[in-house]
């Protein structure tokens, strides 16, 4: 008897549609400021690494001997000396150190060099790679979750997001962090496009449907809100690591979360068998949106690499100030417009998935 009351209110919470909700709304919270949080972090970072390194290599040349010494043997006195010793000093002595010091920078910002252009370059492909790969592996995540369920691709999910972040806190080479934002584009699609079809099949009534994509799409907005002033002040005042360690510890707590409700343990195919590719890839209205999504994204990805490097370069923005003017929109759907403040677009998305189901009813 005393069993089953405590597994009564178990059954009951995995099958609860609003933990499910909080689960995807969740993922995409921590996906999006693992997407955001990097944009002001990345380029002060990465410019600082390559400066040090080519200020040690410069200081390492400076401090070398300039020209060819050669040694002349005295054979009055069996003394050696060097030739660009004067003759006037019978003992010997060490060529004079010099000690360059570079001249102080009067604005203290980071000069418009080959340097900061090939930071330039090396920061775009950085960025570009999560896309790159979510690009690649979106289309495969749908058939996936129609053979084996939402369960396991929204838990491998976060499996590779909490990888990534875990790299991106402790990866002091370019390499790695290229490796960590790559991987994370696989840990992004398998949790948004699960994560989505989860509340579509959970949600079968279309006004609910509305408003739950609605709420859990609030936690988009709420990462690209969020991520760029939470990554540069936490990078300014306390370091690289505390952001992403932060992000980590949240990312465990849906982690638990799911374990619980979701049981990925559970292979649950679809009864349904899902639409093809090719068929879905003619259809007119998934082009429209296709379409509008690439380009109200091309704008803001322009400006993601170039904007943090720019502002250290004319405004002498210190790291902390990166991000206050990131918080744009990094991300958009087919319910979104892209450059709308994430402010805005929190309130957008909720109203437009609300009343979307009664505007939007297109004949088949």
């Amino acid at each position: 008897m005393q069993q089953q009351i405590v597994i009564a209110p178990i059954k009951c919470g995995r099958q609860s549609r609003r933990l499910i909700l909080l689960i995807v709304f969740i993922a995409l919270l921590l996906d999006n400021m693992l997407l955001t949080v990097v944009v002001p972090i990345i380029p002060s970072y990465l410019y600082t690494v390559d400066d040090a390194a080519s200020n040690a290599v410069r200081k390492n040349s400076s401090s070398s001997p300039s020209g060819t010494f050669q040694t002349i043997v005295s054979l009055y006195d069996n003394t050696t000396r060097l030739t660009n010793i004067s003759p006037q000093f019978n003992t010997p002595t060490m060529p004079p150190t010099t000690t360059v010091t570079s001249a102080p920078n009067a604005s203290n910002c980071p000069k418009a060099d080959d340097q900061l252009l090939n930071e330039n370059v090396k920061v775009g492909l950085l960025f570009a790679s999560k896309a790159t790969v979510q690009l690649i592996t979106n289309p495969f995540i749908g058939p996936l979750t129609n053979r084996i369920g939402y369960q396991i691709p929204m838990f491998a999910g976060f499996c590779i997001m909490f990888l990534s972040t875990i790299m991106f806190a402790f990866s002091s080479s370019y390499t790695l962090l290229f490796l960590a934002r790559s991987m994370q584009g696989v840990g992004s699609s398998c949790s948004s496009v699960a994560g989505m079809g989860m509340l579509a099949s959970v949600y079968t009534d279309d006004e609910e449907r509305g408003n739950a994509i609605g709420i859990a799409l609030g936690g988009l907005a709420m990462g690209v809100l969020v991520g760029p002033p939470f990554g540069s002040v936490m990078y300014e005042f306390v370091g690289k690591t505390a952001p992403f360690l932060i992000l980590a510890v949240l990312a465990v707590l849906d982690g638990a979360l799911q374990l619980f409700v979701l049981q990925p343990s559970k292979v649950e195919p679809e009864s349904q068998k899902g639409t093809s590719l090719m068929t879905l890839m003619k259809d007119p209205y998934i082009l429209i949106a296709a379409g509008s999504i690439c380009f109200a994204n091309m704008a803001i990805a322009m400006l993601e690499p170039a904007l943090p490097i720019w502002m250290m370069e004319t405004m002498c923005a210190r790291k902390w100030q990166l991000g206050n003017l990131c918080t744009h929109n990094t991300h958009t759907d087919t319910h979104t417009h892209g450059g709308f403040p994430a402010y805005i677009q929190m309130y957008y998305t909720t109203c437009t998935n609300k009343w979307g189901h009664l505007l939007f009813q297109w004949p088949s």
